[in-house]
Formats: structure tokens, C-alpha cells, sequence
């Protein structure tokens, strides 16, 4: 394996602290008192706290041992279903979606030989070409990696679409694993992929993104009883077990915790409406309809976003929203894109003026780039 870095979290990472932040593809702030009470520290579960695991299958719908946690987060489930993937006998390829989250990208080049692409294209409303999958999937395929909903156009695909996808790649042996952080905003329109095929899906998961959790570290995976009992292994082989105390407290926000869990979510939904309207009456942008969660796919009149945000946003606005091109790899180069990625997860619904104050100066932002020729 040679570790493949990405130039979006190291990007990230290194934006100075700035008034605003338009890059939160998840929501913030969410506090609670767990109360754990007297905690043994000496416990641990090589296999997952039955507890946590059983409300997980409740939430989820399936049976406990298709249920895998680990304190790595939806990115880290990702690195260790794949590592697991590129293992499996004569499969040497990966098919990844296009665009797709650039982190993903990178996992999938970092264990197999040969990494394929699909393109949603834009003119198709980013939508899956099943055609392109029937020339693109191989018996040497172990692997087809996608979002649900799609990052970056918050695009959720129909059952029937998913349904189509794993009956292409299972009748080549290739498991379908699908990134699902963004469908925990809305499960009404998102049903888990496991929910469709029991054997060849592998669905990822975390509540960082919808429910601002990210400080927990927990992740899920929904797979079968065979590749959980694998996910399990690999744990013991790396870190050893997982964190009962990370496991204790999604317990805790899982009873006690749920309802304000679902209450902070909600917050969030003003904002959106109130973003998707000013998108929809500035004149220099178009943007994908967004489905669900707090982001939006936009386009600009700029012919180069990354190079605005990094020349002009961040210095002269303090603002930043995510350029489009770390969205937009085909290999390792950063290209040029007039597109960008508009987070509102950071804004504080207690201060809606924030959102006001971001939209403004992101306007003012956008209309001196484009008289400037970025």
C-alpha cells in the first residue's frame, strides 16, 4: 500500500481562522450532559457493547450482527472496508464515482492497482449512469464506491437506482460501498443500501454530520454477519478494541439523548430555506437543489474558485467557502473549476444574522472576483 494524502483535509487543516465559514458540510454545537455514572475502564468489547449495538439494529432495521462500530468516524469505516476489499482474491480494481468526496478517492487508490471512474454529469442532474456501470464493472472489480446522498450535489438516489446498481456489480462478485453520512439529515427519502441487498452492500455511516457529533468518533458500518466478523478482526489487529466510553455514550444519546438530538437537526432547516432563497435570487450563480443536509453544489462566473478563495476570500473577506476543484479530481491535480461547495453547518442558528453577515459578504466576495478575472 502507498498512503495516497489529500490536498482537501490538508487544505482544510490549513485555513486561518476566519469571521465566515461556509465550509461545514455538517452541522455544530450540539451539547450534552451524558451523566455515565460509575464507569468500568477495564471493560472492553472486542465485539461491540451489545447495547449499542442492539439500538443501532433498531435504528437501522437489521439484526445486531450486521452492525459494526469503531471509534474511527464514517472516513476511517471507509479505509477499513476497503483495506479489507483490496485483500480478496483476483480482485485488483475499484470503481469510484465522479465527483466524489476527494478523501474517498484517495482510500481507493491507496489499495488497489487500478481505480476506475463513473461521471454524474451535471446536464444529467448528477445522476448514476447504469450504462457506464455495465462497461465499466469487471470481474476484477472488488469494489464500487458512492455516496447517498451524493457529495457534493446532495443528490439521494431512488431505491430503484440502488436496487439496479447492486444487481449490475453483484453479478460480477463487486461489493457496492455506499458513503451514507449525509443521508442521516433526512432517512425518510435515504433507506441504507443494506435494506436492499443483504450480502453485497456495505454501507458507512456516523450522526457527525447531521446531529454535529464529529467529536464523538463513532462509526458505523451495516454489512453481513462475514465482513462485520472481518471489521471486528482488523480492530483487534490495529487498535485493539474499540472505546467503551465511546460506545457508553452513544448509548446515552441513543435513549436519553435522542429527542435533543433530533431537535438541534431541526435548527438548521430556517437556514437552509433562507440560503436556497438567496441562491435563488442572485443572478451569477446556479445551484443544485438541495435534497438533503446543509451544503450546496453552486456554479459561478468565476473561472477559477480555488484560486479565489485562497487569493481574495480568505485574505481580504475572511471567508471561505470549499472550492469546487477538490471535488473534482480525476487523479492528483488540482484544476481549475468554476465551481464551489456552500457548507452553512458553522452558522449559528441562534444568530440567524450570521447567516445574513456570511451571504453578504460572499456576494461581495463573488462580485469583486469576477471584476478582478479570477
Amino acid at each position: 500500500m502507498i498512503r495516497q494524502p489529500s490536498d482537501y483535509l490538508n487544505w482544510y487543516v490549513h485555513v486561518p481562522k476566519i469571521s465566515h465559514d461556509l465550509r461545514s458540510s455538517g452541522i455544530t454545537e450540539f451539547k450534552w450532559k451524558p451523566n455515565l455514572g460509575e464507569v468500568n475502564f477495564t471493560t472492553n468489547y472486542a465485539h461491540g457493547n451489545p447495547e449499542a449495538l442492539r439500538l443501532l439494529a433498531e435504528r437501522y432495521q437489521v439484526d445486531p450482527e450486521n452492525i459494526f462500530i469503531s471509534s474511527d468516524g464514517a472516513s476511517g469505516q471507509n479505509t477499513r472496508i476497503l483495506e479489507w476489499l483490496s485483500t480478496l482474491k483476483g480482485k485488483t480494481e475499484a470503481i469510484v464515482e465522479y465527483p466524489t468526496y476527494e478523501p474517498m478517492l484517495r482510500q481507493a487508490q491507496s489499495y488497489f492497482k487500478k481505480v476506475k471512474r463513473i461521471e454524474r454529469k451535471a446536464e444529467n442532474n448528477y445522476k448514476f449512469d447504469l450504462d457506464e456501470l455495465r462497461k465499466t464493472v469487471s470481474d476484477k472489480t472488488a469494489a464500487l464506491v458512492i455516496t447517498n446522498t451524493h457529495a457534493p450535489s446532495s443528490i439521494s438516489l431512488s431505491t430503484k437506482k440502488l436496487r439496479e446498481i447492486l444487481d449490475i456489480a453483484s453479478s460480477h462478485n463487486c461489493y457496492v460501498v455506499c458513503d451514507e453520512i449525509y443521508a442521516e439529515f433526512d432517512r425518510a427519502i435515504n433507506p441504507h443500501l443494506f435494506s436492499i441487498d443483504n450480502e453485497y452492500a456495505i454501507v458507512t455511516t456516523s450522526f457527525s454530520k447531521a446531529y454535529g457529533l464529529g467529536g464523538l468518533k463513532a462509526g458505523f458500518a451495516i454489512a453481513s454477519k462475514t465482513i462485520v466478523d472481518e471489521l471486528y478482526m482488523n480492530v483487534l489487529d490495529t487498535s485493539g478494541t474499540d472505546s467503551n466510553l465511546v460506545e457508553l455514550t452513544l448509548i446515552n444519546l441513543l435513549t436519553k439523548g435522542k429527542q435533543a438530538m433530533e431537535e438541534h437537526k431541526v435548527k438548521w432547516l430556517k437556514l437552509r430555506r433562507k440560503t436556497e432563497q438567496w441562491l435563488k435570487e442572485t443572478d451569477s450563480l446556479s445551484y443544485t437543489t438541495n435534497e438533503c443536509g446543509v451544503v450546496y453544489w453552486v456554479e459561478t462566473q468565476l473561472k477559477d474558485t480555488y484560486k479565489w478563495v485562497n487569493k481574495l476570500c480568505i485574505p481580504k473577506f475572511s471567508l471561505a467557502p470549499v472550492p469546487g476543484t477538490f471535488f473534482l479530481f480525476k487523479k492528483h491535480e488540482i484544476n481549475k473549476s468554476n465551481k464551489l461547495r456552500l457548507g452553512i453547518g458553522a452558522i449559528d442558528p441562534e444568530k440567524p444574522e450570521s447567516l445574513n453577515n456570511a451571504l453578504q459578504t460572499f456576494g461581495k466576495a463573488l462580485h469583486k472576483g469576477m471584476k478582478l478575472g479570477f
